[in-house]
């Protein structure tokens, strides 16, 4: 299990060099970012400045504000300054960001997608072999490549693409056409199971793929303390999270899995602003099946047994409210979570 350093959502993005270097020496085997309140490209230049050996990835760019056409030439570059360790990383968002919050269209989000990225794949090809582009799908359509615009072929070609998704749809769609799969923080081993990794593997055997073609992305909730009061306020803040992912409609297949039905509780008192109520209508059971709950020196030894080889690459979502961990007990714990 590679694992991962994500940059925090406040961070300023030109401090991505200084932290890449850090992760690297602290241990971390890459460098995620994503989209918040921050571009989610532009760090990764910095990062990849650094020079690291780090494996640099979106995790998530949303995809639709931008024509695949900006993101191909975006990801293009990022693979040549890194030397081939970009991975790009897609996300649909939810239909109210992408029609109110970047005002543009919203359709089926999977068929959408799947286009998307073969678009890129077409765009890519060109770049790299000089030959016309010539793509049209449903969504779009691509024609016009003149050699101003084309930046030429690059000595790592093969960008690797990974999609998030909570629901079955775009988990077959990985399957069908990625490299990779961002599960979301919110999530148990039952739903792996039950519902992500079926549906990579469904969708990958009608395309002569395997589930061994897709890795799973994720990161997990971490509880975890020195003494009772830490892992008190390391659980309180987990649960008020993981509270606030429970509410959302769009991630009830999860709760579905476990036939839980609290679900609607919650997105009621969410509506109502009731965070304090949330956070406490939230069973206790939750929080261990979505959190990992150890001490410290246990947490990376609590992650592999949890998920054994099903997932290629984890990052930390939250340590907040625990203990301040000095580097070498942060690098124990990496070292410990591989």
């Amino acid at each position: 299990m590679n694992v991962d350093y994500y940059l925090p959502a406040d961070a300023a993005p030109a401090s991505a060099g200084e932290m890449a270097h850090r992760a690297a020496d602290l241990g971390y085997d890459g460098f995620f970012t994503a989209e918040t309140a921050h571009d989610p490209f532009l760090p990764l230049a910095l990062a990849s400045a650094a020079d690291d050996g780090l494996t640099l990835g979106t995790a998530i760019a949303v995809a639709f504000p931008r024509s695949p056409m900006v993101v191909a030439q975006t990801s293009w570059d990022l693979a040549a300054m890194s030397g081939g360790r970009f991975v790009l990383g897609l996300g649909t968002q939810v239909k109210p960001h992408v029609v109110r919050r970047f005002s543009t269209p919203w359709t089926t989000a999977s068929s959408r997608l799947r286009d998307y990225v073969d678009a890129l794949r077409a765009i890519w090809r060109s770049f790299q072999t000089g030959e016309p582009l010539r793509f049209e799908s449903e969504e779009y359509r691509f024609s016009l490549l003149t050699p101003f615009f084309d930046p030429g072929p690059i000595d790592h070609p093969e960008v690797p693409v990974a999609i998030a998704g909570v629901g079955p749809h775009l988990a077959r769609l990985a399957g069908e056409r990625c490299e990779g799969f961002h599960v979301h923080p919110f999530h148990t081993v039952r739903y792996l199971d039950e519902v992500v990794l079926p549906n990579i593997a469904a969708g990958a055997a009608g395309h002569g793929r395997s589930l061994d073609d897709v890795e799973l992305i994720s990161t997990v909730f971490v509880v975890t303390g020195r003494d009772d009061d830490e892992m008190a306020r390391s659980r309180r803040a987990a649960r008020a999270q993981i509270a606030f992912y429970a509410s959302t409609p769009t991630y009830r297949v999860v709760l579905d899995a476990h036939g839980w039905d609290f679900g609607p509780t919650l997105t009621g008192l969410s509506r109502r602003g009731a965070w304090r109520e949330l956070a406490d209508a939230l069973p206790d059971e939750v929080v261990d099946e979505v959190a990992v709950v150890a001490e410290p020196d246990r947490v990376g030894e609590a992650i592999r047994k949890r998920y054994g080889s099903q997932v290629g690459r984890m990052g930390y979502y939250t340590l907040d409210g625990g203990p301040h961990l000095t580097d070498a007990q942060l690098s124990a714990m990496i070292a410990a979570t591989k």
